[in-house]
Parts: C-alpha cells; structure tokens; sequence
C-alpha cells in the first residue's frame, strides 16, 4: 500500500504547487473541499483539473469528505470544538464512509494526495480524513507535504 499524502494550497500560486506533487511522484488529486472553488488563481476545481492534467496528474473531487459551511464557519471564528463536533458528525455519514472506501482504493493503485486549502495540517480537515483511514486500515500511512516556494 501506498502512502497517503495531504498538502493545502493556502499560500502557495500553482507552478510552485504542481511542482511539489511532481516532486512527491504524485499521480492523483483527491480534492475534499466540500466547494472546490477558489480566489486563488488556479485552484478553482476545473482550472486546477486542467492544470494537472498537463503535467499527467489526475483530479476527483469528494466532495463528502469536505467540511460544511458549520464547520468551516466555526473554523474561521476560532471555536475548534465545534469544528470537531459538526465534522466529525459529518464525516461519520455513510456516503463520507463510502468515498473514503473509493479513496483508499484509488490511493492503493497510484500515489494520491488528499488536497484542501490550509496550510497548516494541524488546522485542517484533511487530518481527520487522513487519520480516519489509517485507523480503520484502509491505509498504512500518510504525510503531509507542504509547498516549496
């Protein structure tokens, strides 16, 4: 099995971005921004999915793996426990269950990074995704990466 990798775009511009994952040997994206839609140019989910493709990555959105407007909206006024709450609520529903069953399977076959916008994985849902899997073990590992500027 292969290592799962996680990376937030927060900060970074796209050139530097794709060269982290070609770096890395990453063959997959697996965007889990519940909206895969950005201010940041090119992360946005069809110019990021085109922009990936170019240099021979490919791009899926799971969307059931993403944190709701609740989570995200606690999050950004700082109340961390109900982030937890209302994502762990979340992600517990069956149809995250089954994307993160998809994800393993799809990670098994091609090196695969877990993409959403924070920088900081300690702040991010991408963590909790990552950890869910390994504990339930439908992966052995996973690391983050953080863009080279």
């Amino acid at each position: 099995m292969k290592t799962l990798y996680t990376i937030g775009y927060e900060g970074a511009d796209i050139s530097a971005f794709l060269t982290t994952l070609g770096e890395v040997g990453v063959k997959r994206v697996a965007d889990i921004r519940d909206v895969p839609i950005s201010r940041k140019k090119g992360f946005s989910k069809n110019k990021l999915a085109e922009a990936l493709s170019e240099v021979g990555i490919s791009y899926a959105h799971f969307k059931p793996l993403g944190d709701p407007k609740e989570g995200r909206e606690a999050m950004r006024s700082g109340d961390r426990a109900k982030f937890l709450s209302v994502f762990n609520e979340h992600v517990g529903r069956e149809d995250a269950q089954d994307a993160m069953v998809e994800l393993a399977e799809q990670a098994a076959n091609s090196e695969t990074v877990l993409l959403c916008y924070e920088r900081d994985p300690k702040d991010c849902h991408r963590t909790i995704v990552a950890s869910m899997m390994k504990e339930r073990g439908l992966i052995e590992q996973f690391t983050h990466l953080g863009v080279k500027k």
